[in-house]
């Protein structure tokens, strides 16, 4: 009987241990919770009724791992909701396309093209795709395209490899259809020889506007040339300047691909070489961006920003998609790989074209609008920060 109250002590003691064993726990468990808030390693099935500050840290988790790519003041997400603003009717044919994009800056309404589908124009943010025109030409790839005001009036211009360089009104109906040169037109021998040969082709890969010109690289060919294009009483048809020819020498090509004008200067990407060559509007080379890749082969050229933005083709080296660079014209501040933000398919990269969507209090948000190539991809890439 004697031993009874000790048992009961003891028993006591036991449950009386137990309780702080718990409790301890119960307090580091809390700790840790809180000590790994930018690291929460347990599920919300762990916690059958999750309190507020619980399910905070879980949303600010999920926005810590949202996929970003690129360095400095450019660093880039996928917008998947504006990417998913492609039209529907047009989804048979994005696997196709081939061309690029370029808008009118006092609308901020894009332009582009989808071969077998047609032109479009995308609304200024980004939301709304409508189809412009019903020619069957429009149909065709659209390689390239420009927006200008010539003479006061709104116009497009489109090259269509191996086809034709279309100029066009903005509701679609063509101005003028120019074809092949015939080898007669321009005040440059090579360019006059190569299209007078019976094996010359006609491979037209881009066009922009300068002052009352239109210009076009002609790339895809042997004839690796800047050709340009005027009017003349509402028609447009060759002019007499051309350049180039295919070679390494300053003013030579190595497939003049993209052309873009910006401020009085005309930007020829030569892709082959992996060069942004620089040129007066006459055809005088002036110089060649430094900073850029090797191994990059450059597509086209476009500007917003205080900056330039071009991609590569492909991916250089163990990337997982071609890159896209934002570039100062003297030095590479950021590289853009898309394929590090797990875009479905798009891995070859045709044109970027960075593009502000204006809010209603007038702040801006910049995107960038990427073309895949081979096998396709629209995708919308969106700056962060």
């Amino acid at each position: 009987m004697k031993r009874i109250p000790t048992v009961k002590i003891a028993l006591v003691l036991f449950v009386l241990g137990l309780s702080f064993a718990f409790m301890a726990h119960g307090n580091k468990h809390d700790d840790t919770t809180h000590s790994h808030h930018g690291h929460d390693h347990h599920s919300l099935s762990d916690h059958p009724h999750p309190h507020e500050p619980l399910v905070a840290n879980a949303n600010a988790n999920m926005d810590r791992a949202k996929l970003v790519t690129g360095q400095g003041d450019f660093i880039f997400s996928w917008d998947k909701g504006l990417t998913s603003a492609f039209p529907d009717g047009a989804l048979e044919f994005e696997s196709g396309m081939h061309g690029g994009f370029n808008e009118d800056p006092e609308t901020g309404i894009v332009y582009t093209g989808i071969p077998g589908y047609g032109l479009c124009s995308i609304s200024p943010d980004l939301k709304t795709w409508t189809k412009i025109g019903t020619d069957e030409r429009l149909k065709d790839n659209i390689h390239g395209i420009v927006f200008f005001v010539h003479k006061g009036k709104k116009q497009l211009a489109v090259a269509q490899e191996g086809k034709r360089v279309l100029v066009l009104n903005l509701d679609g109906t063509i101005v003028s259809d120019i074809l092949k040169p015939r080898g007669n037109e321009f005040d440059f021998v090579p360019a006059n020889d190569f299209f007078a040969s019976k094996g010359s082709n006609f491979g037209v890969t881009d066009v922009t506007y300068l002052d009352g010109v239109i210009y076009a690289t002609h790339g895809y060919s042997k004839g690796d040339f800047v050709l340009t294009i005027e009017e003349v009483q509402g028609s447009w048809t060759w002019g007499k300047l051309a350049w180039g020819g295919k070679g390494k020498a300053p003013g030579q090509f190595q497939t003049a691909h993209g052309i873009y004008a910006h401020e009085g200067h005309l930007l020829v990407a030569n892709r082959a070489a992996g060069q942004v060559v620089k040129f007066r509007k006459d055809g005088a080379f002036i110089e060649t961006f430094d900073n850029i890749p090797e191994g990059s082969l450059v597509c086209n050229v476009s500007y917003k920003s205080e900056h330039f933005f071009f991609n590569a083709l492909r991916a250089i080296g163990d990337q997982k998609s071609a890159p896209i660079y934002a570039h100062t014209g003297e030095k590479l501040v950021s590289t853009i790989v898309p394929g590090e933000l797990e875009i479905p398919v798009l891995t070859n990269i045709h044109h970027v074209w960075p593009h502000y969507v204006k809010a209603a209090d007038g702040s801006k948000q910049l995107y960038l609008l990427v073309h895949g190539w081979n096998k396709g991809k629209f995708a919308v890439l969106k700056l962060e920060g």
